[in-house]
């Protein structure tokens, strides 16, 4: 079983770089980038493991957006009950203010 996967950017293979020239003079070719897996790289960076650099993740974003949307669609809004407290504190020279937190509330008792 192999080790990489290749970038899946729409245009990863039209960039000229040196790293994606591949061939014998007369018949060389712009190639995609091969993407090694790298469990404790990737576990943090979840798009590395598909897309060898930003610029490709965003392509294939731009490219697909609607037919991601379309798996999972949207239909109404989701909400968060939450609590507003109002704190009173002080700063570093004593002064007073007030500031305001948002706390998240469990509904179901846990």
């Amino acid at each position: 079983m192999s080790n990489f996967v290749w970038c899946h950017g729409p245009s990863c293979h039209k960039s000229h770089t040196q790293d994606r020239i591949r061939g014998v003079k007369g018949s060389k070719v712009l190639r995609t980038r091969k993407i090694k897996d790298n469990p404790h790289y990737n576990q943090y960076f979840t798009p590395f493991k598909y897309f060898c650099s930003q610029g490709c993740y965003t392509d294939f974003f731009k490219e697909h957006i609607e037919q991601i949307i379309a798996i999972a669609p949207r239909t109404e809004a989701l909400e968060t009950p939450i609590d507003v407290v109002k704190e009173q504190r002080t700063d570093y020279y004593n002064n007073p203010y007030t500031q305001t937190k948002i706390i998240a509330v469990d509904n179901n008792g846990g």
